[in-house]
């Protein structure tokens, strides 16, 4: 480490020691509800996604582009609730979707026109001939898994290094936390992510790296008649943000053709942020499934999977697909109202300007104070990785500096912008978003590599 890396590294330390005594005397309140719900949920959360240290942030509320903590606290939100709310927050089309089903039955385990015309509305957008209702993102890889292994008669999966696809436990392999049981790059382990795994579950799961075709075309010349599906972002969203090379998911379609393994698509951080029509849209490449949930379904909490019919048909067949909460009218007429009436073509041009501004600000910043980060842009997503070049794969994000992250998070929460509390997530921008929630977000990181460079 140069004198220079180790200078940068203090300051950091001392920015992130201020700004989090700074952000723990603004937020007593967050601090007293975390005393209480630690006595009832484990890390007094709702999902350990959402924990922090010392404690969270409790949200009271949200309103267009802002939110507000149980403390008062007002901030833009970027965060988008990991990537659910590119409506914004209460956004008019939404509540009044809500408001209907709410007064007309937000539950009946039978289908009804709004579940149909969702479902129409959907093959439409994503290319897909047939599709199912999940309740969440990690539901529909879970289901996409089964129905590809039943339509294949084959047992094995294929999953990217680094990936996260939900907590079901065929995909809790080779994920973030595995860096130091990762195996070689040549052969990546299938290390689990929790405890609770059983043991057997590992050898039906098998490992590639992200953007490398050849890995995945040599694992598939040897072992192509075992394997039902590849699933894999094809963005990786999990490690910021790696987009895929040229080629790399045509290559993907190409094998995966050429043994029969069904290509299944996680667009549930995608889907609907990166273009109308998610990753398949904007790298024209159609998997013959794709997984969605999040932004989707307008900020609350609904799934979906689907692809071709041929492949769906064998949930006809035997292969279990259900839910009691699937399809229900009060998620459905959000997703509905969230598809057709906020997310425009219109919409989409205006998301794509915020987002060229922020990246633009962010990108100036580093560049003016000589920092070890570069910025991606892709729409409503986009994100800050602390490292000079640009991710290709999971390994190249054990090269960023997550101590830099580490301080611009209580930095910009001290400013009034409301960011994912991890350098593994993204900003969501939203439809309710402004010029001036832009320039705010530029403004207090500016602030923080001006002073992170010791300017």
């Amino acid at each position: 480490m140069t004198n220079a890396d180790e200078g940068l590294l203090a300051r950091a330390a001392a920015i992130a020691a201020d700004e989090t005594e700074l952000l723990l005397a603004r937020t007593q309140g967050s601090r007293s509800l975390f005393e209480t719900a630690s006595e009832f949920m484990p890390w007094g959360v709702a999902s350990s996604f959402q924990a922090n240290d010392p404690y969270p942030i409790y949200l009271a509320r949200g309103a267009g582009s802002r939110v507000w903590d149980v403390d008062d606290n007002e901030y833009v939100d970027f965060h988008g609730g990991f990537g659910a709310n590119i409506v914004g927050h209460a956004h008019p089309a939404i509540v009044a979707a809500i408001e209907r089903a709410a007064t007309t039955g937000t539950h009946f385990a039978a289908t009804t026109p709004t579940t149909v015309a969702l479902a129409e509305e959907l093959c439409r957008r994503f290319g897909l001939d047939r599709v199912r209702f999940t309740n969440s993102g990690t539901e529909s890889t879970m289901d996409a898994i089964r129905v590809a292994r039943a339509a294949t008669g084959r047992e094995h999966v294929v999953k990217v290094e680094g990936s996260y696809h939900g907590h079901h436990d065929t995909v809790m392999f080779s994920v973030v936390p595995n860096s130091d049981q990762m195996g070689g790059r040549d052969q990546p382990a299938s290390a689990p992510m929790s405890r609770g795994i059983p043991e057997d579950v590992a050898r039906h799961t098998l490992v590639v790296p992200f953007n490398d075709v050849a890995a995945f075309e040599q694992l598939a010349a040897t072992r192509g008649d075992e394997i039902a599906c590849l699933i894999l972002e094809p963005v990786m969203m999990n490690i910021g943000i790696v987009v895929p090379a040229p080629g790399y998911l045509a290559g993907l379609r190409r094998v995966c053709d050429a043994h029969g393994i069904v290509l299944v698509f996680d667009e549930v951080k995608s889907g609907a942020t990166i273009a109308a029509g998610g990753a398949t849209e904007r790298f024209g490449v159609q998997p013959d499934l794709a997984c969605f949930a999040k932004a989707v379904f307008g900020g609350t909490p609904g799934g979906a999977f689907g692809g071709r019919a041929d492949v769906m048909e064998v949930i006809e067949h035997g292969c279990a697909q259900q839910g009691t909460f699937n399809g229900n009218p009060l998620v459905t007429s959000a997703a509905l109202a969230a598809l057709t009436e906020v997310l425009t073509p219109e919409a989409y041009l205006r998301l794509a300007d915020l987002g060229a501004r922020l990246a633009a600000g962010l990108r100036e910043a580093i560049v003016a104070h000589g920092l070890p980060a570069h910025v991606t842009d892709l729409g409503a997503k986009g994100c800050v990785s602390w490292r000079h070049e640009p991710l290709g794969s999971y390994r190249d994000f054990l090269e960023t500096v997550p101590e830099l992250y580490e301080a611009s998070f209580p930095w910009v929460l001290n400013r009034g912008v409301f960011m994912t509390p991890g350098d593994e997530e993204q900003w969501t921008l939203s439809v309710q978003h402004s010029d001036a929630d832009i320039d705010d977000y530029v403004e207090a990181f500016g602030s923080f590599c001006e002073s992170l460079a010791g300017s």
